[in-house]
């Protein structure tokens, strides 16, 4: 049982750790920046990151097809919704196996697909993030040294990844775990490394990857502030790859704290640099929780019941089958 409370408890209390640091050794100057905020920029900003969650629904439905399995835009978009506002809850990124376990509930994929889709996105994810971060760093004077391995690996292991994956070619095996791993290899291969598919998901994850970081520029706005917007481009990188590792429920905590750090050693203002980075997830994970939210009345009541294991017991492996 304490293991179990632990495992989310432990990450949640370092987030918010981190958070309230960040706010304490601003707080005077926070009260300040608050006081000036253009509110109207906030519904632009609560807008622009509702087409974010649209577009990576779009591109979702895409990575399916890619693996024969046909789904509609709203169930897509509902199926990510629904798996990250339980990665809001749940450390270690395990809200994720949510979307399997709908995937396989509604009959349109077995386990083995449901993991593969997931492996697809989340490369398109980190590579192309990493290579907006490769494109901005020339332009931002003074990043520290550590910025360009923490840019350059991600980039270099996803090209790694896709090599292997051509070099392994169609494999079988009698051995039952290796064939399921060579069966998810041959899946993640069908799924990302065609020409069709290498466009599509390459230009939609661009696509992605630029709103949420107009997101950003617009709470830059929304505070008057006028910050460059490559600076905006690596900050939003470096929190988001900073976030990949699944310290904290969601990232929260460490996203901020990697988002205030870039933007003060580009020479803003600590407390502007905090503020901006707060409001910035607070909007997305606000989004992503309604989203949410919204997802299990499209789903139905055995959803719920999937969600309630998910915050309660953290998806242990006890739980690990068909809803």
């Amino acid at each position: 049982m304490w293991r179990k409370v632990s495992a989310i408890l432990i990450p949640t209390l370092i987030a918010v750790g981190i958070l309230t640091y960040m706010i304490w050794r601003v707080w005077d100057d926070l009260v300040v920046t608050i006081a000036h905020v253009h509110p109207l920029y906030l519904a632009f900003a609560v807008l622009v990151c509702t087409v974010a969650w649209i577009m990576r629904g779009w591109r979702y439905r895409a990575i399916l097809g890619g693996l024969a399995i046909r789904v509609g835009l709203t169930f897509s978009t509902a199926c990510i919704l629904l798996s990250q506002t339980a990665n809001l809850i749940v450390p270690a990124r395990l809200g994720d196996l949510v979307r399997i376990f709908i995937l396989k509930h509604e009959g349109l994929a077995t386990y083995s697909q449901g993991v593969s889709s997931l492996v697809v996105e989340r490369i398109f994810d980190v590579v192309t993030i990493a290579l907006l971060g490769l494109i901005a760093l020339p332009f931002v004077i003074g990043t520290p040294e550590w910025f360009l391995p923490l840019i350059a690996v991600p980039i270099v292991a996803g090209a790694a990844f896709a090599v292997f994956l051509l070099l392994m070619g169609d494999r079988r095996s009698e051995n039952k775990y290796l064939g399921i791993v060579y069966g998810m290899l041959a899946e993640i291969r069908a799924a990302s490394l065609n020409p069709a598919a290498l466009l599509v998901l390459g230009a939609s994850s661009i696509g992605i990857w630029l709103v949420d970081i107009l997101v950003c520029a617009i709470v830059v706005l929304m505070f008057g502030e006028s910050i460059p917007f490559m600076i905006v481009v690596l900050a939003i990188v470096i929190g988001n790859l900073v976030k990949a590792v699944p310290i904290t429920p969601g990232g929260v905590g460490t996203y901020e704290f990697a988002l205030a750090v870039t933007f003060e050693l580009a020479g803003t203002a600590p407390a502007t640099a905090t503020v901006i980075a707060v409001v910035d997830h607070l909007i997305k994970n606000l989004v992503t929780l309604i989203g949410g939210i919204a997802s299990l009345y499209y789903f139905g009541d055995w959803s719920v019941s999937l969600m309630k294991r998910s915050f309660h017991e953290g998806l242990s492996r006890e739980e690990l089958r068909e809803p």
